[in-house]
């Protein structure tokens, strides 16, 4: 059992888990342009929105060999602002009616926050290369966990993804392709699929979170089941996502909570014990070991405080990250997963991990081989990572006015939403509803594809 309660001083309301808020909002902002260096020398596009290439030298399909660390523009102060204010009207409301100003919002889209599950995907192949099965079960539960590191002091709420809006990242130099889509909006579901370049695992599932404001704080209660196959082995792994709750919004000190119960079971016997901290880090022991520690600890005794380099066995500790830790280790544990340091400027840029600033990335060449519906090309999340506030309120509101004014002409001529990459069906293996991927957009074919933009 996983479960950790976090103080977090924070100046400002952030729904954690997504934020989903109602079609519109208003805010103000400045703009500033930034070149990312070392970028892939492109030739110019010379392709169609098929994605074929006619030039002498192939491209990266996302354009880029190395990824920036930093934002064109810092984040601006939400001082003038109160989340209060907004609201004290909505105790007890879904939070999806609750409309909230831009400059509550981070510059991303929450399908773009979806694809943070991928920063330690190290941990998935090294799920794979084992060859025990209680080795894999642990590399597992440790990715599981890590997906909800990067919330840790992120107080900005990324934009609603517009229906049929879609985020694509390939990250050969960490061995997967991605791909997410909105594929419903009132109730928002987003629905994301991810390979390894080297077959080696599948990663899908659909999330709609069910958000709610209770007086005193709020909660975010996730829906949807997240799906992990490692293909060499033939395993499959099914999980959700943990409960998150903001305390204190009213008057206090803010502090967040992921809570819930990420459980692997044998049901012979104990086989390993997880211990650690979301915003931290993890390791295993065994439960004898555990059990023995847990019943000296009631009696008073000293865990003895361990660095990384200490814990034997551990070859992975010198490529990890200093950080201070606050988590007792206990002797003869095994590290499974440290929290990756977050960049020096990571407070001037929503505090953002470095997989996190990379993104929204949109350089020379990329947009000839983007789907039209992909984040990166949205107006508002591009205005606002340049600074530019009011731009961006002026265009989320443009974006939220024309997809009305797409519903309402669906409605009228009674034509159904077609999504374009995944499908409703049932999880093969919780057989619970989901959104099943559909296959075909690495294909690059995207002349059907809507304008939402």
């Amino acid at each position: 059992m996983l479960s950790h309660k976090v103080l977090e001083k924070v100046t400002d309301l952030y729904f954690l888990y997504t934020g989903f808020d109602s079609d519109n909002s208003s805010g103000d902002f400045s703009e500033t342009n930034h070149k990312v260096a070392e970028m892939l020398d492109l030739d110019p596009p010379q392709s169609n929105r098929t994605g074929k290439h006619n030039g002498a030298r192939q491209l990266h399909e996302n354009g880029i060999k190395k990824h920036r660390t930093s934002l064109p523009a810092p984040m601006f102060s939400r001082s003038d602002f109160s989340v209060w204010s907004i609201l004290k009207k909505c105790i007890g409301l879904e939070l999806s009616k609750i409309t909230m100003p831009i400059v509550f919002n981070e510059p991303l889209s929450f399908l773009q926050r979806i694809t943070e599950y991928m920063e330690h995907i190290y941990l998935i192949h090294k799920a794979s290369s084992h060859a025990n099965p209680l080795e894999r079960m642990q590399a597992v539960a440790a990715f599981a966990v890590s997906a909800v590191a990067s919330q840790w002091e992120r107080t900005g709420k990324p934009f609603n993804p517009l229906l049929g809006e879609t985020y694509e990242l390939i990250r050969e130099d960490l061995g997967f392709r991605f791909i997410s889509e909105q594929v419903s909006h009132h109730p928002p579901v987003s629905a994301f699929y991810s390979e390894g370049l080297n077959k080696d695992f599948v990663f899908h599932g659909s999330i709609y979170p069910k958000l709610k404001f209770w007086g005193k704080s709020v909660e975010a209660e996730p829906r949807g089941t997240i799906t992990l196959e490692l293909l060499k082995h033939n395993e499959a792994y099914t999980w959700t996502n943990p409960t998150c709750c903001v305390h204190n919004i009213i008057i206090g000190k803010l502090w967040i909570e992921q809570y819930g119960t990420i459980e692997i079971v044998n049901h012979r016997k104990k086989l390993s014990v997880i211990y650690g901290k979301w915003t931290e880090c993890l390791w295993c022991v065994n439960p004898a070991t555990y059990d023995t520690s847990k019943k000296n600890e009631k009696r008073g005794g000293d865990q003895k405080k361990m660095k990384p380099s200490e814990e034997a066995g551990n070859d992975e500790a010198d490529d990890m990250p200093e950080i201070q830790e606050t988590v007792q280790v206990i002797q003869g544990s095994k590290l499974l997963w440290r929290i990756n340091s977050r960049p020096p400027n990571s407070s001037q840029m929503y505090n953002f991990t470095s997989f996190a600033v990379s993104l929204n990335e949109l350089e020379t060449g990329m947009e000839a081989v983007l789907a039209p519906t992909d984040c990166r090309l949205r107006p508002d999340i591009r205005g606002m990572e340049n600074g530019e506030l009011d731009l961006a309120s002026k265009e989320k509101e443009r974006l939220e006015e024309k997809q009305r004014a797409a519903r309402k002409e669906r409605a009228k001529d009674e034509v159904e939403w077609r999504t374009r990459w995944f499908h409703q069906g049932n999880n093969p293996y919780t057989g619970t509803s989901d959104w099943l991927y559909s296959g075909g957009y690495f294909d690059r074919n995207f002349s059907d594809c809507p304008d939402i933009y």
